[in-house]
């Protein structure tokens, strides 16, 4: 049963990646991957809310797991990171390494703090 939780959370996850990836990438005429840093960042947000509500566990499969794992992307993230230092933009490729680790952990401490004041 638990794999089906995780799974039906990543069908929601992976549309939403790519349409909101592509929604921020078309408002930026940037080599810098705007897309990815954006749903990487609110998916270290969404999983900081869910683990300062400590959630039951069905419920961290559905939204941990299966959404945030499906929103948020290391492998896409390497790649852009990789392409925007093989074709020379390496201070960018360099930013994006910094301001997204920076970002991810902020967001998430942020998110953990904001669901324990609400929820205490």
């Amino acid at each position: 049963m638990n794999w089906l939780l995780v799974v039906a959370g990543g069908m929601i996850g992976a549309p939403l990646r790519y349409l909101a990836d592509r929604a921020v990438q078309a408002r930026h005429d940037s080599v810098f991957p705007w897309g990815t840093f954006a749903v990487n960042v609110t998916g270290c947000l969404v999983l900081g809310l869910l683990t300062g509500a400590a959630l039951a566990s069905p419920l961290r499969l559905l939204l941990g797991t299966g959404l945030c794992g499906a929103l948020t992307t290391y492998s896409t993230f390497s790649y852009e990171t990789l392409r925007l230092a093989e074709t020379g933009a390496r201070t960018q490729a360099a930013l994006n390494v910094a301001a997204s680790v920076a970002a991810g952990l902020a967001a998430a401490f942020a998110g953990v703090a904001l669901a324990r004041a609400v929820w205490g």
